[in-house]
């Protein structure tokens, strides 16, 4: 039996590979700290699972319309009115089963074969093979040597006659940057100009510190409407990455394909799930500034734990919950006798010797480096940090 091209050519999520391996070790009794995952350590609101213990109580355990339940999308389409004055209609809006699968869909609407969309590279691990799975190509544009902001000249000399679209992600996994007003509103004009769409992944835009701010691109740029789908979810804010509730907000002419598709993929969401999410965006919005609170003062405590280490350099996360440390300085160097000559060496290295799990920065399209994520108590950020600190002062 032969598998497909599709599947040969497709790359495992190095983020759960790294998981797994962490977890795999914690099991055999290995003091494991894993700094590889993008999951909140706290437990979901209490308005979520009072709202999905009292979905299962009245019954609600059946098929939903396949794009999401009534109220959730009301309440999704109040909450971007509230939070950025974006003007939605409840049919604009796609619950799916996570931001994942809604990308996915998306893609699967806008892009054919040999069509271009445009990647900012370091990017999430799924986004390049999302688009291959629909049989497009992507296009790297590297933002590392512009702090991880896309440059306008260079995105604009990456587009050609084959650019269907672009994907944005701010706040940025793996970087942790946030765009500024300025770059948004530039992308979106080039977007206009050369007639193409825009996905912009917001995931975690509850996620920012210290000055900076967060901008939907539509609160920016409203006259970009029609080609933009913002994709966000209850994942990150809210803990609720196991309930795997996502949304999209899609223009009309799109939304109606992107639920056609979802239909015939998944049927529906969770129908528990969903009533949860309804919970959450009800009623959690304290426990929501309560965990921003709680990240704000990991990210200060890993930043300042990172700034006293050697070989390593970094710039300060102002969004998420990831700090994206260079290590390229390590290459060429052994730990213990052992050459380092990757970053996935270095992550290989770092979980077998010292029990500290990270994910290297060749799974986000930028070797030489690590990503190691603070969505972790301060115990365990402290005692991972020292490990990590006195596996870096052992490498010669």
């Amino acid at each position: 039996m032969k598998l497909s091209q599709r599947a040969l050519k497709m790359e495992p999520s190095a983020t759960l590979a790294v998981v797994g391996k962490a977890k795999k070790l914690k099991a055999e009794g290995k003091p494991v700290i894993s700094f590889g995952a993008g999951e909140p350590d706290f437990d979901s609101p209490p308005s979520a699972l009072a709202y999905a213990k009292e979905a299962m109580d009245k019954g609600e355990t059946h098929y939903t319309i396949a794009t999401g339940i009534p109220k959730l999308k009301e309440l999704v389409v109040n909450y971007y009115s509230n939070r950025f004055n974006v003007t939605a209609k409840p049919e604009q809006v796609i619950v799916g089963a996570g931001a994942k699968p809604l990308i996915y869909e998306a893609l699967a609407c806008l892009v054919d074969p040999q069509d271009e969309v445009l990647v900012f590279s370091p990017a999430w691990v799924s986004y390049v093979e999302q688009i291959k799975l629909c049989g497009g190509k992507e296009i790297i544009v590297d933002t590392s040597d512009t702090n991880f902001i896309p440059s306008i000249e260079k995105v604009t000399n990456s587009i050609t006659d084959k650019t269907v679209g672009m994907i944005l992600n701010t706040p940025n996994n793996p970087t942790g940057a946030v765009y500024d007003e300025k770059t948004i509103k530039e992308l979106a004009k080039l977007a206009k100009e050369k007639d193409i769409w825009i996905i912009y992944d917001e995931i975690y835009e509850r996620l920012v510190y210290k000055d900076a701010k967060h901008h939907c691109i539509l609160s920016l740029v409203p006259e970009i409407e029609d080609r933009t789908i913002l994709i966000n979810g209850v994942s990150k804010a809210f803990a609720m990455t196991g309930w795997r509730i996502g949304y999209a907000i899609a223009p009309t002419w799109l939304a109606p394909k992107m639920g056609a598709f979802q239909g015939h993929l998944t049927s529906n969401p969770c129908s528990i799930a969903q009533w949860a999410a309804v919970g959450a965006l009800e009623k959690a919005e304290k426990d929501v500034e309560k965990m921003h609170k709680a990240f704000s003062e990991r990210r200060k405590l890993i930043v300042n734990m990172l700034r006293d280490m050697p070989h390593i350099s970094f710039d300060a996360p102002t969004g998420a919950f990831y700090v994206f440390a260079d290590i390229k300085k390590t290459l060429g160097k052994k730990h213990e006798g052992n050459l380092i000559d990757s970053d996935i060496t270095f992550c290989t290295q770092l979980l077998e010797k010292k029990y500290v799990a990270a994910v290297p920065g060749t799974a986000f399209l930028a070797p030489g480096y690590v990503r190691l994520g603070y969505a972790n108590s301060v115990e365990e950020i402290t005692e991972g940090m020292n490990r990590l600190k006195s596996f870096l002062e052992e490498i010669n």
